[in-house]
């Protein structure tokens, strides 16, 4: 019986490919409808020549597909991958918003991004006599509120302008609504938190951060809190949810 050598370890090289096609996939996971190699290059940072070798690649593992327009998009590999991945966000991360809502004293959600929407998907209250409180399926616009705004600065700007657009269709909103939040965005992402003041609800303001599961589904973790309270309790709130945060990305595995 012949014995079998022991696996050799990855290469450097071997390693930055994955690291590449892992970033090639990532992108076309944001842009459902395909991307063009040049758009892929761009998105990722990397030579037109090297996209076109990792996807040919992923092709062939039927990971990726081309379209008929020459674009690329996700294979039906990668949703029987998905498939096969039975994990309970909610379940996960609740003892996160436990702990959240024990060191704040306030409400801690959780939602995530569905469509056009932000769904509410769990809640541990507040042990605050005045306290904010929703229910689990609630639905919750984009852009008027912390956990929403946290979502849309993880796309595309083009995808999170098309949501934006289509939100405010029946209510206004247009270019101007869009450059403000526009930049308000970029601020999210580069604090990694959103706010909303007022804008939803009178009397409630929130802050909030999103994250990505395993399947790429963007979460959301927010803090309602009554406003007359708020600017007391904000520098606390930002501490304990980005620490909640961190630890919900590391159980779900996302990014």
């Amino acid at each position: 019986m012949t014995e079998s050598k022991p696996d050799k370890p990855l290469s450097r090289n071997g390693i930055q490919v994955i690291q590449r096609a892992s970033a090639v996939l990532r992108a076309l996971r944001d842009d459902p409808g395909g991307l063009s190699l040049g758009q892929i290059a761009e998105r990722v940072g990397l030579a037109r020549s090297t996209v076109q070798r990792i996807v040919a690649a992923l092709q062939e593992e039927r990971l990726v597909i081309a379209l008929n327009n020459g674009g690329i998009r996700l294979g039906p590999e990668v949703s029987s991958l998905a498939a096969a991945v039975t994990f309970n966000v909610a379940e996960a991360c609740r003892p996160c918003l436990g702990d959240l809502a024990e060191a704040t004293g306030e409400t801690a959600d959780l939602s995530v991004l569905r469509g056009e929407r932000m769904i509410f998907l769990d809640q541990v209250p507040g042990t605050h006599r005045l306290r904010t409180v929703s229910a689990v399926g609630d639905v919750f616009p984009l852009t008027s509120t912390a956990n929403g705004k946290a979502a849309l600065a993880q796309l595309p700007e083009d995808r999170a302008r098309a949501l934006a657009m289509a939100e405010w269709s029946s209510v206004g909103g247009g270019e101007s609504g869009w450059e403000r939040l526009k930049a308000e965005l970029e601020e999210v992402r580069a604090r990694g938190l959103a706010y909303d003041m007022d804008e939803h609800t009178d009397g409630i303001s929130a802050v909030g951060g999103a994250f990505r599961d395993l399947n790429g589904e963007i979460h959301a973790i927010s803090v309602p809190v009554p406003t007359s309270r708020f600017a007391q309790a904000r520098s606390m709130v930002e501490v304990e949810l980005k620490q909640a945060l961190a630890r919900a990305q590391k159980i779900v595995g996302g990014r």
